[in-house]
């Protein structure tokens, strides 16, 4: 079968964008048949492969953000650090995915879920329809080796929607973008100051006072926006760094789109949590799409709490519901914190492997808030190689961390 690596790199070969996952399900089901180990799908395409006697199950999602060329994937090596040239990498959720399918070719004692459509609304978990036994789970979908992780945020997302005016003009037109900017994951990297394009943007086009003709921002409603663009009128607009502009002249429809309606939805870190060292609550605005006669804005929310989740979206929809049309969709739940056998075997285990280990919570959405309401007498943890920048084309792998967490699954298989 090859090293992790091996496996990992035939894995970027192969198309698993978020609802694009037929090919990799059925290279999955294949190697899972040819390791011997019996298998189950349900209608949501998750994938079980079970041992004969089980004591613990292993999970990841086999689906990825595809952003950049992706899924054209053409990995780059660079001492420690693996990444993609001008691409996501997949490393989320990819290299967990290798390292299940290495402990399957050297035989383990365990259950191995495969979950679908993770990264769009956890899909896969939602609708899991598979029956595990073991009595405990270790998600595989966290991204610092020396932590073991509790509890996560829930999650939803809010669309605004409504039909735009249109009044033909002549005049001065431009186009003007904001280009590759850093990116990220919208949960864990959004105290980290990276810029939103859609929001920097929407503040060039405040301050010049121009009317839209036409404005697209955003990648994917779980990543920070690296890219946004817009056809504007303006009198005359003022050189800014970072800002292509572009006079084209003619005549064009502008929109009664008011760029307010982007810049007063709530956008970054909204409370901290001190008790964990993590953010409480945000908000990202992900994408916008104005024009066409129509304007639609659609906003990640995430909280650890689950009542202050639905406070921060009633707010949305009361501060819109005479303008626009807010839908919300794609609510998970959070994942409560609770320390037990499970999570304190893991522990050691990260601790004897790394010499070091800290118990935290994520601000991100991890299948363990679902899994652990439809398996409430099953004890979870979450644990992961370093993978920075996901959701981006910034994200990587470090390979020897990689090496030394699949040494300490198997500490942990071994301990239970």
């Amino acid at each position: 079968m090859g090293t992790i690596l091996d496996i990992f790199l035939e894995i970027t070969q192969i198309p698993r964008c978020s609802h694009n996952t037929q090919k990799m399900e059925e290279y999955l089901i294949d190697k899972i048949k040819r390791f011997g180990y019996t298998v189950q799908i349900d209608g949501a395409k998750n994938i079980l492969a079970s041992s004969k006697n089980p004591k613990i199950c292993l999970q990841a999602h086999y689906d990825m953000v595809c952003v950049g060329d992706a899924p054209k994937i053409e990995p780059v090596i660079e001492g420690n650090i693996l990444k993609a040239k001008n691409s996501s990498l997949g490393a989320d959720n990819g290299i967990a995915i290798a390292m299940m399918l290495k402990l399957m070719s050297e035989g383990a004692e365990a259950e191995f879920l495969f979950t679908n459509d993770e990264e769009v609304g956890l899909i896969g978990a939602k609708n899991l329809e598979l029956n595990i036994k073991s009595p405990y789970l270790l998600n595989l979908d966290s991204e610092d080796e020396k932590e073991v992780y509790i509890g996560c945020a829930g999650g939803t997302d809010v669309l605004l929607e409504r039909e735009l005016k249109n009044k033909k003009k002549k005049g001065r037109f431009f186009e003007i973008s904001i280009t590759d900017l850093p990116g990220g994951h919208s949960g864990v990297d959004i105290d980290k100051n990276i810029p939103n394009a859609i929001i920097e943007l929407a503040k060039y086009i405040k301050a010049n006072s121009c009317q839209i003709v036409r404005f697209k921002g955003g990648e994917r409603i779980n990543s920070i926006a690296a890219n946004a663009k817009a056809t504007v009128f303006a009198q005359n607009l003022t050189p800014q760094n970072g800002i292509e502009i572009k006079e084209i002249g003619g005549e064009f429809e502008v929109t009664d789109f008011d760029i307010e309606d982007i810049l007063s939805l709530p956008n970054g870190v909204l409370e901290f949590n001190k008790e964990f060292d993590v953010v409480e609550s945000s908000a990202n605005v992900a994408l916008a799409d104005i024009g066409d006669k129509m304007a639609k804005i659609e906003v990640s929310l995430r909280s650890l709490d689950n009542s202050k989740l639905d406070a921060i979206a009633k707010e949305i929809q009361e501060q819109f519901k005479e303008k626009y049309t807010v839908k919300l969709y794609g609510k998970y739940p959070g994942w409560k914190p609770q320390v037990n056998q499970f999570t304190q075997t893991v522990q050691e285990a990260l601790k004897k492997i790394f010499g070091e280990c800290k118990t935290k919570v994520i601000h991100a959405g991890l299948e363990c808030g679902i899994l652990s309401q439809k398996l409430p007498s099953t004890q979870m943890a979450s644990i992961g190689p370093n993978i920075r920048y996901p959701h981006s084309t910034r994200e990587f792998t470090e390979l020897d961390s990689v090496e030394k967490t699949y040494i300490a699954v198997k500490e942990i298989i071994n301990k239970v």
